[in-house]
């Protein structure tokens, strides 16, 4: 099997640290230059057509995208330790807050910085500033609801670490992009949590 991936951006870096979470090893990494439009290139486009990372790549040839897709397939793939839920019941609280850390704190911090960020002018045309402050804006308040739930909580989900925990540590990392900082911004248990993430083996992947 081989996973396409690229450096620096939050999707791809999401399943490497799941599949380190889970010590999932023997799976081929293949760099993809985004900045050399490499993603762009007639080969990459015939496993993923819409241009976008990462891809699995199965050794049936089968190509799998979109980074909640392959996360699945890996858990079902090897199970433990389980990071999507054991059962139905904490499968779905657990999705929950993954794609709300997804869609209202990854998303808009992605868009503000692809709008604002002059290094990612080259794969962003055009870049619209003012659009990339208002979603900076609207990260920032998911990142206030993200820090009041772990105020009363160690974890994303809950009690234990998973997936959401990956999705959200990503995201705060490459805020960095836009020098985020939680702290900065009165956000004393998103900084806390970040640190504890950080310390894991699995932050290094």
């Amino acid at each position: 099997m081989k996973l396409y991936v690229s450096q620096r951006a939050p999707n791809p870096r999401r399943v490497q640290m799941f599949m380190a979470e889970k010590g999932i090893t023997g799976i081929e990494q293949v760099m993809v230059d985004l900045n050399a439009h490499e993603h762009r290139a007639p080969g990459f486009l015939a496993k993923s057509p819409l241009a976008r990372i990462p891809v699995l790549e199965l050794d049936d040839g089968r190509v799998l995208s979109e980074t909640r897709a392959i996360c699945t397939w890996l858990e079902a793939w090897q199970s433990q330790p389980n990071l999507m839920g054991e059962t139905a019941e904490e499968r779905a609280f657990i999705e929950m807050a993954d794609r709300r850390v997804e869609w209202y704190l990854m998303l808009p911090l992605a868009n503000a910085i692809r709008h604002t960020h002059p290094g990612l002018a080259p794969l962003e045309q055009p870049q619209f500033p003012d659009y990339g402050q208002s979603q900076l804006g609207k990260a920032l308040e998911t990142a206030a609801w993200l820090d009041g739930e772990l105020q009363r909580q160690p974890w994303v989900a809950g009690d234990r670490f998973t997936i959401a925990d990956i999705t959200a540590f990503c995201t705060v990392e490459f805020g960095k992009l836009m020098r985020f900082k939680p702290t900065e911004h009165g956000l004393h248990a998103l900084q806390a949590w970040r640190d504890k993430v950080a310390a894991r083996p699995s932050a290094q992947a």
